[in-house]
């Protein structure tokens, strides 16, 4: 069968620090600040984001792709949408090739939406007719109808949004690439994403979809590949892939994570999370949490300078990537108002952990002023125990449901019943 992407033993290399192109007054700058220093230049810094990567995919293929920050998935989609090239290796992608990787990727600002669509469609090869042909179905997606005459830089993030994938997925695309931008959309725009592009699939289009979260991946892909340092980690089966890139993260148990190690992370580096311990109420190491237990958390991170109106947070997911809850400093109204320069802490005191046991999985970041200055994606395990919460010997049960309650009964004098069996069970 013909491929629809071929990829064979690419890398990509970019180059770190200081470049060596720009203005003359750039360059002289530069140089004064070396000097100044007295630091020699020893020549640039390179980092490899892809290393070697080969796959091929065929023709109506719907392949996830994961993996951490900074393993190399927005870049490998950068590569094969031909928006960069790679330092060395080869691919071939057949057909029109449609890309939703950024907010507005592909938008004139000065345009209006009617007119970006048009100039998308021509860009792709499209004639007038077919680009007037599927106008109708994008207006109505992107539910933006009454701007479609209004300059794009008027749009808010969420219109761009809507209009961004409306337009990369009903143009006449044969291969299309979705990055994780979907995940700054409502839970009700993602339900159409995500049928939309189950579509194309079952349509006999390629697609390539990145995301952090693993029920969607799941839900739509067979096929999954785990990116790891650049390289293929795993290439197969949407669940056994999952199941293991789920169990490569840090556990729990282990009471203290060393983060200063973690190369995947996002931000402006500002700000850097160094440690995080599990304790129990009195202070002490958590070795088992137990359903309904409580749970302190403490972060240890560094400033690089002083920081004003400092937040942090911690996300709790499911064993498949469902956020189940964003727990922050911000709801609290309790930042920290200066974080000095150099080495500091803040504990996170949870009441009672109300999940069903199972496997849950955190990311935490660093933030001031609507900026981020550290982020990990899933840090962490959280392993959750069964316990006796209710005091019956009947424990709780993850087939019960995702979360639970502290909750009581209170039947009324007509209801009790004489005859009713005190061990029935729920089916």
């Amino acid at each position: 069968m013909t491929h629809s992407i071929l990829v064979d033993n690419v890398s990509k290399r970019f180059e770190l620090g200081e470049g060596r192109h720009g203005m003359l007054r750039e360059a002289i700058m530069r140089g004064v600040g070396r000097l100044w220093r007295r630091k020699a230049w020893t020549g640039p810094e390179y980092k490899w984001a892809l290393n070697d990567i080969s796959l091929q995919v065929e023709p109506g293929e719907v392949v996830g792709l994961i993996g951490r920050n900074g393993a190399g998935k927005s870049t490998l989609l950068k590569v094969l949408s031909r928006i960069t090239y790679p330092t060395s290796g080869s691919v071939d992608v057949r057909g029109r090739i449609g890309s939703l990787l950024e907010v507005g990727t592909g938008f004139h600002d000065e345009l209006t939406g009617r007119e970006n669509v048009y100039m998308n469609g021509s860009i792709l090869g499209m004639r007038k007719r077919e680009i007037d042909a599927a106008m109708g179905q994008i207006v109505e997606f992107a539910d933006v109808r009454e701007f479609m005459d209004t300059p794009i830089k008027r749009y808010s993030s969420g219109m761009r949004l809507r209009l961004g994938f409306a337009v990369a997925a009903h143009l006449s695309t044969d291969v299309l690439f979705v990055d994780e931008v979907l995940a700054v959309g409502d839970a009700g725009f993602q339900k159409k994403c995500l049928g939309t592009m189950r579509q194309i699939g079952q349509g006999g289009r390629t697609l390539i979809f990145v995301s952090h979260n693993m029920a969607a991946v799941e839900n739509l892909c067979k096929r999954t590949i785990w990116i790891a340092d650049g390289r293929i980690k795993q290439d197969g089966d949407t669940r056994d892939v999952i199941r293991a890139y789920l169990n490569s993260f840090g556990a729990a148990d282990a009471q203290t994570l060393d983060l200063t190690g973690i190369p995947e992370r996002q931000g402006t580096g500002l700000v850097r999370f160094v440690k995080m311990e599990f304790l129990d109420s009195d202070g002490r190491e958590q070795h088992v949490v137990h359903c309904g237990d409580p749970l302190r958390v403490r972060f240890h991170y560094d400033c690089q300078r002083d920081m004003p109106d400092l937040h942090f947070g911690m996300r709790i997911y499911s064993n498949l990537g469902v956020l189940i809850s964003d727990v922050h400093t911000w709801s609290t109204a309790q930042a920290v108002p200066l974080a000095t320069k150099g080495p500091g802490s803040i504990e996170l005191d949870i009441e009672s952990l109300n999940l069903m046991p199972g496997s849950y999985y955190l990311g935490i970041w660093a933030s001031s002023f609507n900026e981020y200055h550290d982020v990990l994606h899933n840090v962490a395990k959280l392993d959750l125990e069964p316990s006796d919460f209710y005091g019956t010997g009947r424990g709780v049960e993850a087939r019960f449901g995702l979360v639970f309650f502290s909750f009581r009964w209170t039947p009324g004098t007509r209801a009790l019943c004489e005859n009713a069996p005190a061990s029935a069970e729920p089916r």
